[in-house]
């Protein structure tokens, strides 16, 4: 088994207006070493969201952040730093995870509509270490990932599952839609 090394995230890419917040669990390897959320090129993340968006998903990163944010939609990821042994969620190591201030950013996004997170390891961490801390629940939503190892997922199945994204989208209200996660007593690591 190899060495752990210390793995910290990537910053926020939220705005003010922002109605659909996406969560990973951390990045890869390749997307910490470019700096760039979802850079490792069979990631489907990009495709995806170019079509549920309208955006081309060849353009460059930066245009590709401001797209997102002019649709509505932020990035984060739920662990801003952890000890990990390879790319993968299994990789991290337990216990090192440290959680990114996100109940804070929550509750300063008005116009929040739906938190979608990327895979089941990003809802297990949203669930154990976020979800209990935040003062007025949101709509929560786990998606399945777009990552390379989840290749059983064709593109068009995650579109399929992806809709209630576009769906959130479209909703013009300010106001956040009725709950479907209980708040429970702080905790976290």
């Amino acid at each position: 088994m190899s060495a752990a090394t210390l793995c910290i995230g990537l910053p926020a890419q939220v705005n003010a207006d922002c109605r659909v917040l996406l969560l990973g669990s951390m990045p890869g390897i390749a997307s910490l070493q470019a700096q760039h959320y979802y850079a490792h090129p069979r990631n489907r993340f990009w495709p995806l969201l170019g079509d549920l968006c309208g955006f081309d998903p060849a353009m460059p990163y930066a245009q590709r952040l401001q797209a997102l944010a002019a649709n509505g939609v932020g990035l984060w990821d739920v662990i801003g730093r952890c000890e990990r042994r390879g790319s993968l969620d299994a990789d991290i190591v337990r216990g090192t995870e440290v959680v990114n201030a996100l109940p804070a950013l929550i509750a300063a996004l008005p116009d929040l509509q739906l938190i979608g997170c990327n895979g089941g390891a990003a809802m297990q961490a949203f669930q154990r270490w976020v979800q209990p801390q935040l003062a007025t629940p949101a709509k929560v939503l786990a998606l399945p990932s777009t990552s390379p190892a989840n290749a059983a997922w064709s593109l068009p199945r995650l579109r399929r599952a992806w809709q209630p994204v576009a769906v959130a989208l479209a909703t013009s209200s300010g106001h956040r839609q009725d709950n479907t996660l209980p708040t429970g007593s702080a905790g976290g690591p």
